[in-house]
């Protein structure tokens, strides 16, 4: 090897050396890889560019600046809220909100924390619609409220992007005077439909004596029958003396005067 060739091998070196490590700085910051539910919004310049990925995504270094975004379902716990309901309860609630991300762009843009802004809307409509519904409401139409909830908070996020898929109200606390009302007042609830059960039962029973009775009138026969029937009843058991009643209605051929 002659002086040419080790003259350029050595300025070769010199200026390889020096573009692999710039390489080795700027691929890291030129590429990213992006899983199949992120995506990347990219500011040129400070220029809105777009939205971009899954996948390997480009970057100009220095002049491109990436927010990335999850587009998974996000859940978020309301804290608990005390709220007074229509009918001047007060009661301790708490909720899960579910959402995601439906528009990457208009989540960076259009909102400073979308997270935090979503879940302040969530505590503040949580107050107000529970406030605007009664107790009874609340404990027995909880997925009709559930609904409510979900529509006007979806409403509130749809122009940052942010598609809210559901909202649960957890736990419902309510105060320790209330919880022994209630108690009174099932246990009334359960005493008046005992009564009226037995009243019920006592009513259907008169009603069948009433027809029997109107059956024995029209045909007396059927008494008779019904006293045979009991003597057997009566015989059948284990008794050494029965007693058995005689029906006035045997005599009463023997009680009539006769004709003279």
């Amino acid at each position: 090897m002659d002086n040419n060739q080790i003259h350029l091998a050595v300025n070769f070196m010199v200026w390889l050396v020096p573009a692999v490590i710039m390489l080795s700085i700027i691929l890291p910051a030129a590429m990213r890889i992006l899983r199949e539910y992120e995506r990347a919004v990219v500011f040129r310049l400070g220029k809105l560019i777009g939205a971009k990925g899954p996948g390997l995504v480009f970057l100009i270094p220095v002049v491109d600046r990436m927010v990335r975004m999850d587009l998974r379902v996000i859940t978020i716990n309301v804290a608990k809220q005390e709220v007074m309901t229509r009918d001047n309860v007060p009661v301790t609630v708490d909720a899960v909100v579910y959402f995601k991300i439906v528009d990457p762009e208009a989540a960076v843009v259009k909102v400073e924390n979308f997270l935090q802004a979503t879940s302040l809307i969530a505590q503040t409509t949580l107050r107000s619609v529970l406030g605007q519904s009664e107790l009874d409401e609340l404990l027995a139409h909880r997925e009709m409220i559930n609904r409510t909830l979900q529509e006007i908070i979806d409403r509130h996020t749809d122009p940052w992007g942010v598609k809210v898929t559901a909202v649960e109200v957890r736990d419902v606390t309510l105060p320790d005077t209330m919880k022994r009302a209630m108690a009174r007042q099932a246990e009334t609830e359960r005493e008046r439909r005992a009564k009226v059960i037995n009243a019920e039962g006592e009513f259907q029973a008169a009603e069948k004596l009433v027809q029997a009775a109107a059956m024995i009138a029209v045909q007396p026969i059927a008494l008779q029958l019904r006293y045979l029937q009991t003597i057997n009843e009566i015989s059948g058991d284990r008794n050494t003396t029965t007693i058995i009643p005689l029906p006035i209605e045997l005599l009463t051929p023997f009680l009539k005067k006769p004709t003279p």
